[in-house]
């Protein structure tokens, strides 16, 4: 959520950066919003004083044994007016608040501007894609033994997918190589969170109510499948008023992931890179607004890392305003080199979202040199999501009889074994 105060003060120029996102606001519905709502505040605040002005004076007037009719007419008519003027006030409020909930961040003024992908900064690339004297095969034809797309399809639909045996292992072993650099080596604290959060989780870290549709809802209850477990950890400080000496909080979760990838139909059909279930290691920042770029940066070394001792070829662009995501100032992708596709494919997304969610939220924490409280900053990173890096890894790791050679990396994750025969 945007600064009320700078909205308030200046709607013209949040207008401008706004639309460099391609979100259009109208200033004048707001403008008029606000004065409506001014308005009534002052008028609601006014008819209070006189309700409660005239409610002493029927006291005092019935202690001296005058006729208090007159009065009660009077404060029975208030009460009516107020009652009315409250409900208008509460209209206008719901209106604005609808404004504010659907109103993406503000984008820093170090992001490129641009309408889409295309525009897009390469920031830097690491490794060099390995040049194969033979042509290279994509994770199904490598390991479609193991990879049974159709079985889950009669088990829950499109998008879904079964791993068996050693690729099912091969999975596992990525997610436990990951929570341990993270915890280990880069100081987060590894947390078993829910897969089920409320709306005001999803509320509170913008998923809701902007993003609904990428959700599923659990029907009849207020519960939804998270679509990243950085909903949960975000929402660990939420409503709290945390001690500057308590900054920065580091959280790591693997968990599934449920999206109903709203709008990519007819993307990636073929193989396992976009799936309605998956599983990804997150990592989640709370930190103090005067350092959180220096920790996106941080962020982003950190999942760099995972990818360096995976030896996989990879690159990060900075993305443009135009694809952004809807709670994001700044953000990097890490785009893993995939040759099954020949091309350069996201595996991880960080971002700072600044002050955005934390409003939403209500986390704060108290600064020790003006003992008044601010809103912290959140970050949030995938470190890194674990199909693609299963699928990174057999397609890089191939050999030309359609062995998988294991990274050294994950050898005693795997009790051993460093070859997936075909």
């Amino acid at each position: 959520m945007i600064d009320i105060k700078l909205l308030r003060e200046n709607p013209e120029k949040i207008k401008a950066l706004l639309a460099t996102r391609g979100y259009v606001l109208d200033v004048d519905a707001l403008v008029s919003l606000e004065a409506k709502r001014k308005t009534l505040q002052i008028e609601t605040q006014n008819l209070q004083n006189e309700r409660n002005t005239s409610s002493k004076l029927i006291g005092q007037a019935k202690a001296k044994g005058e006729n208090i009719e007159p009065l009660l007419a009077k404060v029975q008519d208030l009460g009516d007016t107020l009652a009315a003027s409250e409900k208008a006030l509460e209209m206008v409020l719901e209106q604005l608040k609808a404004i504010h909930d659907n109103m993406p961040n503000i984008p820093h003024q170090d992001v490129p501007h641009g309408a889409g992908e295309e525009q897009n900064v390469e920031v830097r690339r690491w490794g060099t894609p390995k040049q194969f004297n033979f042509e290279p095969k994509d994770h199904l034809d490598l390991a479609g033994k193991w990879i049974d797309l159709d079985i889950a399809t009669k088990l829950s639909g499109a998008r879904f997918v079964v791993l068996y045996n050693r690729v099912a292992r091969l999975h596992r072993a990525l997610a436990q190589f990951m929570l341990d650099l993270h915890t280990e080596e880069h100081g987060y604290q590894e947390c078993y969170i829910p897969y089920l959060v409320s709306s005001n989780a999803l509320y509170g870290t913008g998923q809701l109510p902007k993003m609904a549709d990428d959700q599923f809802a659990i029907k009849d209850r207020d519960l939804w499948l998270i679509p990243t477990s950085e909903v949960a950890l975000t929402n660990l400080v939420r409503e709290q008023i945390l001690e500057e000496d308590q900054l920065p909080i580091k959280y790591t979760a693997h968990s599934p992931c449920f999206r109903s990838e709203a709008g990519s139909y007819g993307k990636d059909l073929r193989g396992m890179f976009r799936q309605h279930q998956f599983d990804k290691v997150e990592m989640v920042q709370i930190v103090h607004p005067d350092h959180s770029y220096t920790h996106l940066e941080e962020m982003v070394r950190h999942a760099e890392k995972v990818l360096q001792k995976l030896e996989l070829p990879y690159r990060v662009v900075t993305l443009c305003t135009g694809d952004l995501g809807f709670n994001a100032a700044k953000t990097y992708d890490l785009e893993v080199w995939l040759p099954g596709q020949n091309k350069y494919r996201e595996i991880s997304s960080c971002s700072n979202t600044e002050s955005f969610q934390a409003r939403r939220m209500q986390a704060r924490f108290r600064n020790k040199a003006t003992q008044k409280t601010e809103f912290v900053h959140t970050l949030n990173g995938s470190g890194l999501a674990v199909g693609r890096a299963l699928i990174a890894v057999i397609e890089n790791y191939q050999d030309e009889q359609g062995r998988i050679h294991i990274p050294k990396v994950l050898h005693k994750y795997m009790d051993g074994i460093t070859v997936i025969e075909p």
